[in-house]
């Protein structure tokens, strides 16, 4: 085994390391054209879904190359100190582990869709997407648009929320608005999300197959150019105090409501 992980890294001024390093910033993983997966759990997704040629370098350290040599055997993996792991690591407590993945050319736009898609207009937390992702994975969701102004999904705060769920669903980005006027000519539902005395209660609504969920931003709420051309708006009812809930609360309960099986 030992002559398959020849590479080392001690040293955080490693130039390879400050190359990586890059990659938690939006400049450098456009630069690059690559996006850094951190946690074993994420590497594993990928290494599961990926092409091998897409996985451009795998990094661990020597525990876990030890925990996860039965997976990374057949693997070139650069080893790496535990100095350079936190030097990479976006948390305080690194797990060890990072893959440099290619970012994708992204697939050709399908003319319709099938299937319940999420679709997110303007959505900027990066925990709040994250979560409205895996969600969408967890809910039988065919895929999520990422609207114009919405954080890229290779974020590193967005990629740990998705627990990799972006290795499941269908991901594009798109600009909404003409996407959303087609879908209304091709009649295929688009429910939207409001507080607005016009918009219906969700629990009236009739779970369906084939529709499309579209969650704003988390203090404007949708475009209200999007909003006039959705089939219908939803809100969801608020018995307490609360003022509103969080978009990604209320995208799961309207998910889950929507789209039963």
């Amino acid at each position: 085994m030992g002559e398959r992980f020849m590479n080392r890294i001690d040293s955080k001024k490693n130039p390879t390391v400050k190359a990586i390093k890059k990659l938690t910033t939006p400049a450098g993983r456009k630069k690059a054209n690559q996006y850094l997966l951190e946690s074993w759990h994420l590497v594993g997704e990928a290494l599961q879904h990926l092409p091998t040629t897409q996985i451009n370098l795998i990094l661990a350290t020597d525990q876990q190359l030890l925990q996860h040599q039965a997976a990374l055997h057949d693997k070139n993996v650069t080893v790496i100190s535990n100095e350079v792991a936190k030097e990479l690591g976006a948390t305080s407590t690194p797990q060890g582990i990072f893959a440099v993945v290619n970012i994708p050319k992204q697939r050709q736009f399908p003319q319709s869709l099938q299937g319940a898609w999420l679709l997110l207009d303007d959505v900027q937390d990066p925990g709040n997407i994250g979560t409205m992702v895996r969600t969408a994975d967890a809910a039988g969701f065919t895929g999520v648009i990422f609207g114009d102004g919405t954080a890229s999904q290779y974020n590193d705060k967005v990629l740990r929320a998705m627990q990799g769920s972006q290795f499941h669903l269908q991901l594009f980005r798109t600009d909404l608005l003409p996407l959303v006027k087609r879908l209304h000519q091709q009649n295929f539902p688009v429910f939207g999300t409001a507080l607005d005395p016009n918009a219906q209660n969700y629990c009236d609504v009739q779970p369906i197959s084939d529709f499309a969920l579209v969650m704003g931003n988390e203090g404007n709420g949708m475009q209200p150019e999007l909003l006039r051309q959705t089939t219908n708006n939803l809100y969801i009812p608020i018995t307490g105090q609360a003022e509103s809930l969080n978009v990604a609360v209320a995208a799961a309960i309207l998910m889950f409501q929507l789209h039963q099986t």
